[in-house]
Order: C-alpha cells, then sequence, then structure tokens
C-alpha cells in the first residue's frame, strides 16, 4: 500500500483504463462534480480487498480533523486504485477481514 498525504487538500485527475478497474471515489475528481480537492491519494495492492485501505486512511485523516465539512462532519476525500494481484503467491489466510485496512 502506498499512501500519498497532502499537506494542503490537492487539485487531482485521473484516467481509469482497463476491463476491470478497482477505484473508490475517482469519479469524484471529474472536473464537473462539486469536490475541488482531495485528502491523500491511496495505491494498493491486494485487488479489490485492496479498497479497503483507503477506510483507514480516511479514519486517520477525520480523527485528525481533516475533510470537507459536511453538516458538522469532516470528509476526507481519499480516491484509491488496486491492482490485480491475488495470483501472485503469498499468505492470502486473513482471517475474517482482509489486512489493507
Amino acid at each position: 500500500v502506498t499512501v500519498v498525504l497532502c499537506d494542503e487538500p490537492a487539485v487531482a485527475g485521473v484516467q481509469v483504463l482497463g476491463g476491470a478497474p478497482g477505484t473508490r471515489e475517482t469519479d469524484l475528481l471529474e472536473p464537473q462534480n462539486s469536490i475541488a480537492a482531495i485528502h491523500a491519494v491511496v495505491l494498493s495492492g491486494g485487488s479489490a480487498f485492496g479498497l479497503d485501505a483507503a477506510s483507514g486512511v480516511q479514519a486517520a485523516l477525520r480523527e485528525r480533523n481533516i475533510g470537507v465539512e459536511v453538516g458538522g462532519f469532516r470528509v476526507p476525500i481519499v480516491p484509491a486504485a488496486i491492482l490485480f494481484d491475488l495470483r501472485n503467491g503469498g499468505d492470502k489466510d486473513w482471517g475474517l477481514y482482509p489486512p489493507y485496512r
């Protein structure tokens, strides 16, 4: 897992390619949407399970009161992308929850 934390909210863009992309919150980056900046970006292995890494980053940022103000709450904007690597070997005996968050 690689996490880029922004010192200040940052403008970001993305182009999603491939036949089975694994992304989270990348649609927010379209220029017509109301979200103007992100607070972090997460790149992970783990196939679809790796998207959960963004949940951990989002929780940590919220604890630090970082995020967009929405009705008295802070919502950190953390887009993420994964790559398919489940077949690469390694221990996948995670138990009930994958380790990514």
